[in-house]
């Protein structure tokens, strides 16, 4: 069962217990009665836009594709058969090492074919975090289309200055790595441009093709991000590509659900590929002050490979032949992604299509939270997570506390409901104006003990997906856990979370002089449906809820106890009045 229909289905019952009780099952009074419920702005040939042999879908002019498209192979401009690949010049590698990440780069076609970060270890083999697959073609492969003509860079060889590759010192300022071809009789020269800063995952890419007026680039984003985590299932569902339409907005699809080439229309402010903690994307512009940067149009292609798709963005050539984007690659974190602009933060996906609105707000400033705890405190992320369950429960302390005024505020109402009721059985309409006039004089609100209750949901909701993908708690140690964003190995924090709703339940159902036996059923089964749910998920989250239940239970206690002592009252008063009316009648 996925992790997203377990949670559904935890709050479901969540649901059921806090909200459905209340309407279903009230706390039992004296004679009381249960209250009544752009186009792609760019001209494209007809031709096709492949990895080595796959097919793309055929672009117009208009950035649309054809009905029915021919598939041409791509050739050099102004020639009429295709180039020889030319094997006899040596394949090198190019390395840039920095304090974050280490960057391999192919003479052959100018690819970057590596991509390791310095401070991640992967856990699906050893060593570092890897970005590009290994048996994958690489990255950042450059083909122009120009007038009617595709030029291919993608097989030609490129010369390197520094010819040794870099080392970008910490500390210390930016360091360039040109990539050039000297150009022949199909292709103008090229030269490109990688500048790397020192603490910065963001790298400024600068091209500029020679002696071309007008062209569009093909920007080759590759065939998607590699596995490094140790439970694939996880990963799998989250590799996908994702991209933000100046208009549009932010679209996020999942590669395991494509079948079928297809054209994305632009023009966007990015286009990237996710895993579950890594990104690696194009952004428009040199900067994230540049407004009118813009990309182009996308084409994504299924590769044949689970879990992989080849997409490729376009980007219009300036007068002057250049072209400049910023490339990212580095980790799914909060803060660094939000320096990027232009939303890139947005570009994992937290919750459902249908409530994202709603639960993105929510993440960020969960996520701020927890790295300032985390920073300012000077405390791991595991106590950090027990600093906020504990903060979390007292911050909605007021809502309990209000929910629970409101229900005592609803039974107190009872007897006088069921008396209007009895008084007017045969006259519905004075019932009902009669009705109304008992809840406006009493303010009463057969879900005012339910509201209160529901306003916390989107929290809790963006809570889960959270602390399930947030980067800080990958491989995090607490405890006897070992990682923070895994199961725990040892089911101890799902036993402590079901034991506690156990007593939540159990603390609330000794307040009533004689409970509903569904609602004794349910006190029993739900902590058993809990450790099932959420025995396989993050530990992380385990440990949040775990620690917000045991939490709770003194405030529990505490609303019980009232809760307990205003039911004696209204006995008291209940039997006062019906003294009273006895004397009445007598005297009458």
């Amino acid at each position: 069962m996925r992790t997203e229909f377990r949670f559904l289905i935890a709050v479901g019952l969540m649901l059921v217990v806090l909200v459905g009780t209340n309407i279903l099952f009230p706390p039992v009074q004296p004679e009381p009665e249960a209250p009544a419920a752009d186009s792609l702005g760019v001209a494209v040939e007809s031709q096709s836009l492949s990895v080595d042999s796959a097919a793309e879908p055929e672009l117009t002019p208009s950035g649309d594709p054809e009905p029915t498209p021919e598939i041409a192979q791509d050739r050099p401009a102004g020639t009429g058969e295709p180039e020889a690949a030319e094997t006899q010049v040596e394949d090198r590698s190019y390395v840039v090492q920095g304090p974050l990440y280490r960057f391999t780069f192919n003479s052959r076609g100018g690819r970057m074919r590596g991509v390791e970060l310095q401070e991640f270890e992967s856990f699906s083999g050893e060593g570092l975090v890897q970005l590009i697959p290994e048996d994958a073609a690489g990255a950042l492969g450059l083909r122009l289309l120009v007038n009617a003509d595709t030029v291919d860079y993608r097989d030609v060889f490129f010369d390197a200055r520094p010819a040794d590759g870099l080392s970008v010192m910490e500390n210390g300022g930016p360091q360039s790595l040109t990539l050039s071809y000297a150009g022949d009789a199909g292709r103008p020269p090229l030269e490109v441009v990688y500048t790397f800063q020192p603490d910065s995952y963001s790298v400024l890419v600068e091209g500029r093709v020679g002696g071309v007026e007008s062209a569009v680039a093909f920007i080759d984003l590759g065939e998607g991000l590699a596995m490094n985590e140790g439970r694939p299932r996880d990963e799998e569902r989250s590799m996908a590509y994702a991209l933000n339409h100046v208009q549009e907005g932010i679209r996020i699809q999942n590669i395991q659900n494509l079948e079928e080439p297809s054209l994305e229309t632009g023009p966007f402010f990015w286009a990237a590929f996710k895993s579950k903690y890594f990104v690696m994307g194009a952004l428009a512009g040199s900067s994230p002050d540049e407004e009118d940067a813009r990309l182009g149009g996308a084409v994504v292609t299924p590769t044949g490979i689970p879990f992989r798709a080849h997409v490729a963005v376009t980007q219009p050539l300036m007068a002057d032949g250049r072209f400049v984007y910023r490339l990212f690659a580095g980790p799914q974190d909060y803060q660094i992604l939000r320096a990027q602009g232009r939303d890139f933060h947005n570009v994992n996906a937290y919750g459902w299509r249908l409530f994202r609105p709603i639960i993105r707000p929510f993440t960020g400033i969960i996520t701020t939270i927890l790295v300032f705890l985390h920073e300012n405190l000077r405390l791991g992320y595991g106590w950090v997570l027990v600093v906020f369950g504990v903060l979390m429960r007292i911050v909605l302390f007021p809502l309990n506390h209000k929910a629970m005024r409101a229900q005592l505020r609803n039974m107190a109402v009872q007897p006088m409901l069921q008396e209007v009721q009895t008084r007017y059985k045969d006259d519905p309409e004075r019932m009902q104006k009669e009705l109304m006039k008992l809840y406006r004089e009493h303010g009463f609100n057969p879900l005012a003990g339910c509201l209160p209750m529901l306003l916390p949901w989107p929290v809790l909701i963006a809570l889960f997906f959270v602390f399930q993908n947030t980067i800080e708690l990958r491989g995090v140690p607490f405890l006897w856990l070992p990682d923070l964003s895994a199961p725990d190995p040892f089911y101890v924090l799902p036993v402590i979370l079901g034991l506690s709703m156990f007593l939540i339940q159990w603390i609330s159902l000794r307040t009533m002089e004689t409970p509903n036996p569904q609602m004794k059923t349910m006190m029993w089964i739900m902590p058993i449906f809990m450790l099932f749910i959420f025995a396989n998920l993050a530990s992380g989250l385990n440990l949040y809820y775990a620690t917000a239940n045991l939490a709770t239970l003194p405030q529990q206690y505490w609303i019980a106890g009232e809760r307990k002592r205003a039911q004696e009252e209204m006995k008291k008063s209940g039997k006062a009045t019906t003294e009273t009316k006895k004397k009445e009648a007598k005297k009458g």
